[in-house]
């Protein structure tokens, strides 16, 4: 089984239509709203962040977005956004800009490669409004087979209220349908990939990741120092906003902060930086274990955490995460 997404015949938004041309009445302003869920790879519309996109020179683009100052699972901590919502604005943009830039048809899996994103503390500042994000963005590397797009990379710089809010660096690699099902063999079969999914394990005290749920808790206990087994639950709302064959990518990068927030200690954190690669598809049937170990300092003196996922015996995911100590 797969899953293909639909969306209406494409209409500006902003088209007032014959009636309103002739009623006599001004035309309509141009009003802020979210674009298609579909464009992004969404099911909920409260999960889509982007508002608008338009080109702004040769493979270059500016895409704006609104976080809110209030959310079920990237919710605000001692008074900042969650910088992790970076990593899942930028996940939207590039699948957005996919479909309405390089004509990748709805229904074709995007895959991440890599994933760099940074922020500036400051600009997470919980204001007394939503937060108004620029994200201006340019395409390198693009690769196409025939006339479709394959893999692109894309730098991404953000801007809120004109000032830096942070950058973005990530691949993307699109499949078509009948690719994706070769690439996945057995488990490309929906249904049964999310029947195999093993029992969720218990999850580790939420207050040690940085979490007040144990719902968005998606580290297990296991033995060892600083390893844990990732807690995959189907049923998440946000993380698994629809049905898919794998761990999502966003899970995986949830469980990479969450492992260097236990790895830090009792010294409460704020994930300002992260470096991700997505070595394989992490799977649903089998445990994948997580390990976080001292990875150095960056050239502010900010701790870094290495953190590697590994799924029958092979790395599936790493990443490297700089945190910052927040009072």
């Amino acid at each position: 089984m797969t899953v293909a997404l639909t969306v209406p015949q494409p209409v500006s938004r902003w088209e007032t239509g014959p009636t309103a041309r002739n009623s006599g009445l001004p035309p309509l302003r141009r009003l802020t709203t979210t674009v298609p869920r579909e464009y992004v790879h969404r099911s909920a519309v409260t999960e889509v962040f982007l508002t608008d996109w338009h080109g702004s020179g040769p493979n270059a683009w500016t895409v704006t977005a609104q976080w809110p100052r209030a959310h079920s699972f990237y919710g605000p901590a001692r008074g900042m956004h969650d910088p992790v919502m970076l990593a899942e604005t930028a996940r939207q943009a590039a699948i957005l800009l996919s479909h309405v830039g390089h004509d990748v048809p709805l229904g074709h899996p995007a895959i991440w490669g890599r994933l760099r994103y940074s922020v500036t503390p400051a600009a997470l500042a919980l204001h007394s409004a939503p937060a108004d994000l620029e994200l201006h963005i340019t395409d390198h590397d693009i690769v196409r087979r025939g006339s479709r797009l394959a893999t692109m990379r894309q730098v991404y710089s953000v801007l809120r209220d004109g000032q830096e809010l942070g950058t973005v660096d990530g691949t993307l690699s699109c499949h078509t349908p009948a690719v994706y099902r070769r690439l996945r063999g057995a488990y490309a079969d929906l249904e049964q990939a999310l029947a195999r999914t093993i029992p969720l394990p218990e999850a580790i005290d939420p207050a040690l990741v940085g979490r007040d749920r144990t719902a968005d808790v998606v580290l297990s206990p296991a033995t060892g120092e600083n390893r844990w087994q990732l807690r995959i639950d189907i049923t998440h709302p946000v993380l698994f906003d629809h049905p898919v064959d794998h761990a999502p990518g966003m899970l995986m990068i949830e469980a990479a902060r969450q492992a260097a927030y236990a790895a830090a200690g009792d010294t409460p954190s704020l994930a300002v930086a992260m470096d991700c690669s997505f070595v394989r598809y992490t799977e649903l049937d089998a445990p994948c274990w997580i390990r976080a170990e001292a990875a150095g300092r960056d050239e502010a003196g900010l701790p870094r955490i290495a953190v590697t996922a590994e799924q029958h015996g092979c790395a599936v995911f790493t990443a490297t995460v700089t945190c910052a100590p927040v009072t």
